[in-house]
């Protein structure tokens, strides 16, 4: 039976009680009363709280949880006997509404055989129907629940442009709207996406049964299943022959969907598209604490002025003819110029206007390199990661000042961001050995959203070094394919003597040990720039 992150039925572990909290579950177990009408209901507020959700309700125990992170992690940030605490904590107390209304209305239960997918569209549609008849009881409860709502998404909500996602999104927050929790404003860019994705008939079907849903009564169990498998039939999906969640393609990239999922999401916050997605890649792809840290050695700062030196060179050897303006002879006389020039000149300004143009030989307009490391940290490549490391403190002091942006990510369980675009690091972030090679498709997909590579604007590239050896090749491939037919070179570099696999559409290289490695690295960043 499936149930969402944070309405769990059953006998799961409890958050164990912190002392340090203890007036908070006294203020907010009070508070629960008020809120459900229920007099049985008890709150903890601790750390890590909520059964890996922000906040949980448990309804077998009667219990609600909340995370002290929403809180500021402080149990002194303010008074929570006193009315005001609710705006000095605006998302933690919102999660608690959010969860009484969960308490005071989600009284069904999904029945056994119920098919997973069917019951994950229940649990979808849930969310908007329980703040939908919390609002209708209690008013000024919306509020607190809008601060609620980006907290409450999860990352893989928009993961790919399917119809699968493209109804997730109209269940938690399209649906929304109709409930009077959001305006149709909020999710202007949602609706133009999911109608991009589901077209417009498919999304007026979707709208009529969330329309059903909220009107279902709190006990009304059969009547939010048929309306799940309705859903489920109007996305093209037949539970009775796919009854497991549709899981997303890791061949794909993000797309609409996930673009208008984080407009949504940085204008709820208040803050840009930009800041907000490098706050998501700091926290999800920041390098663990046992990476350390160290000063680069003379010969790392030397490579870097010879790396910087070899591409200053690569944007200008070719220079071409072409005219430009001169403030002085010799050249030809720009009448339209000089007569502006006297002008600035009699009005007691700096004349800014230039009188002449000449003929001369300047470096040909050059596009910005846009060049991503991908290096796998897996046990066997393990002799490449020091030296690895140094590249990418390399390539990112030597691309500084010649219009490239590079970046270089680690990839073994999960994806860890290196050095970032556009960033200079003062030191070398030595990479450490961490599992199998899981997260190339997250590496990918990072590296991409850091640096555009599907885009046709600049010179793309990317340098994977690594023996190939990945669990899931078909969506690798797939990915490295998209690359390949967008414009964007992959250059594989593979260590000699290991066993593993080449794929197609890359340039790939056996690379002895991890110098050349480094090596062909920087040749081929400094071949595409001059040959761009």
């Amino acid at each position: 039976m499936t149930q969402p992150p944070h309405l769990q039925h059953g006998h799961p572990d409890l958050t164990t009680v912190d002392p340090a909290w203890t007036a908070w579950n006294k203020a907010w177990t009070r508070q629960i009363k008020v809120l459900t009408d229920r007099d049985s209901l008890r709150v903890v507020v601790a750390p890590g709280a909520g059964g890996g959700a922000p906040a949980c309700f448990y309804p077998d125990h009667l219990r609600i949880e909340v995370d002290a992170a929403y809180l500021g992690g402080n149990p002194d940030i303010t008074d929570p006997s006193k009315a005001r605490h609710k705006k000095t904590v605006a998302t933690g107390y919102g999660l608690l509404v959010h969860e009484a209304a969960h308490a005071a209305h989600s009284l069904w239960i999904t029945p056994e055989d119920t098919p997973p997918v069917v019951a994950d569209v229940a649990g979808q549609l849930e969310e908007a129907r329980a703040e939908y008849r919390q609002r209708g009881r209690r008013r000024g409860d919306r509020q607190w629940i809008r601060h609620t709502v980006t907290t409450l998404l999860l990352s893989q909500t928009a993961r790919a442009d399917d119809l699968w996602h493209a109804g997730r999104l109209a269940a938690l927050l399209l649906a929304r709207v109709d409930a009077r929790i959001l305006t149709s404003k909020d999710v202007r860019m949602i609706r133009a996406a999911v109608t991009a994705v589901a077209g417009r008939k498919r999304l007026h079907r979707l709208r009529e049964l969330w329309l059903q849903a909220l009107e279902c009564d709190d006990h009304d169990a059969t009547t939010m299943i048929q309306i799940a498998w309705r859903w489920c039939y109007a996305l093209d999906i037949d539970p009775a022959h796919r009854p497991d969640v549709p899981q997303p393609d890791l061949g794909e990239f993000a797309g609409l969907l996930a673009a208008a999922l984080l407009e949504y999401l940085a204008a709820a916050l208040g803050i840009t598209p930009t800041d907000l997605r490098h706050t998501q890649v700091t926290t999800r792809h920041g390098a663990p604490a046992t990476w350390t840290r160290r000063d680069p050695t003379e010969a790392e700062v030397e490579a870097a002025r010879r790396l910087a030196t070899r591409l200053r060179q690569a944007r200008t050897q070719h220079r071409e003819t072409a005219v430009v303006p001169a403030p002085v002879p010799p050249g030809r006389l720009r009448t339209r110029q000089a007569i502006t020039a006297d002008a600035q000149t009699a009005a007691g300004m700096m004349p800014t206007a230039q009188r002449w143009q000449r003929r001369t030989t300047v470096p040909p307009p050059k596009p910005t390199l846009h060049l991503a490391v991908l290096v796998d940290v897996s046990w066997s490549m393990r002799e490449f990661q020091k030296p690895l490391s140094t590249a990418g403190w390399i390539l990112a002091h030597g691309a500084r000042h010649n219009e490239a942006v590079t970046t270089t990510i680690a990839f073994g369980n999960t994806a860890t961001l290196l050095v970032a675009p556009r960033q200079r690091p003062a030191q070398v972030l030595d990479m450490q050995v961490s599992g199998g090679t899981t997260a190339f498709c997250e590496a990918v997909n990072l590296a991409d959203q850091l640096l555009d590579l599907r885009k046709r604007h600049t010179v793309r590239m990317v340098a994977v070094v690594s023996d190939g050896d990945l669990p899931d090749r078909a969506a690798a491939q797939k990915l490295i394919t998209t690359l390949h037919q967008a414009g964007c070179a992959v250059l594989w570099l593979r260590p000699a003597g290991i066993t593993g696999h080449t794929f197609a559409d890359t340039t790939t290289i056996h690379v002895a040990d991890p110098v050349q490695a480094v090596d062909e690295i920087c040749t081929a960043a400094v071949t595409a720039l001059a040959c761009a």
